[in-house]
């Protein structure tokens, strides 16, 4: 076995190899050196190795992500469903019918989506929890009062869009599924800076952006903000370029699934 033209016609199929090896890249480099001197058992077990920390991530790690997005989505469709249903919340014959109605039918295509792909992988979707969008009390009027309607949607969508970037490592191994779970992102991106444009209108103090750890709405949602404020990006101290309140507009944050759940926590029963 010539171990060299191994590693060469791996590298020809994906040229980013070592750059999933990270650490490892020197050591690899040299294993690909050693040559015949290498002892033909070892090969497999230190190939078996290489491609576990370069592909480690399983179809059973790619459907516990899924169902872990799934539980957002079936948050988000619910609010929407029923914020869409609720007589009198949103403001007849305005644009906004239309626009809450987009976004529940965008979250109510990604839950089917995501059911889809993890049946496809041979995993089973989770079951829909049972909700509380009033979080224990904290927005008793969630479903009367528009503007509470709105801010909790603001906090959904922000959470939703760096709950996707948080896991999105997860899913690297699976072009097809982090780019689908990428295209979720972008979505809950643009219906988070829409519902803030929304809010804007009607008289919040808020950018279609996140600013620093700023919610605009109050301390009941600031764990989804709390972060946010950081002004370095792969060690370099964007303030150096642009103002502090620039520098963290620029990015999002990404959350922990501890984190998220966390945040969502209230909402479940």
């Amino acid at each position: 076995m010539n171990l060299h033209n191994v590693l060469a016609e791996i590298e020809k199929t994906d040229p980013e190899i070592y750059g999933r090896l990270d650490s490892r890249r020197s050591a690899m480099r040299s294993f690909a050196k050693i040559g015949g001197k290498l002892a033909l058992a070892a090969v497999p077990i230190a190939l078996g190795s290489m491609f576990k920390k370069a592909y480690g991530q399983t179809s059973n790690t790619i459907v516990g992500v899924l169902n872990y997005a799934l539980t957002l989505e079936y948050l988000e469709s619910e609010f929407y469903i029923m914020g869409v249903s609720a007589p009198g919340l949103i403001p007849a014959g305005t644009p906004a019918v239309g626009a809450i109605t987009t976004i529940r039918d965008h979250e109510v295509a990604h839950v089917a989506f995501l059911k889809t792909a993890i049946t496809s992988l041979g995993g089973s979707p989770v079951a829909k929890p049972t909700f509380d969008f009033t979080a224990g009390g904290a927005f008793a009027n969630v479903f009367t009062n528009y503007d509470t309607f709105l801010a909790v949607s603001q906090t959904f969508e922000d959470t939703g869009v760096r709950a996707y970037k948080g896991r999105a490592g997860d899913l690297m191994s699976n072009n097809d599924v982090l780019t689908a779970a990428l295209q979720i992102h972008a979505v809950e991106a643009r219906h988070a800076s829409h519902v803030r444009q929304m809010r804007k209108a009607r008289g919040a103090n808020v950018k279609p952006w996140i600013t620093g750890k700023e919610s605009g709405i109050g301390a009941a949602v600031q764990a989804s903000y709390n972060g946010e404020e950081l002004t370095t990006q792969a060690t370099v101290d964007i303030t150096k370029f642009v103002s502090a309140n620039a520098a963290t507009e620029a990015f999002d944050e990404p959350l922990t699934a501890d984190q998220v759940l966390a945040i969502v926590g209230p909402f479940i029963k």
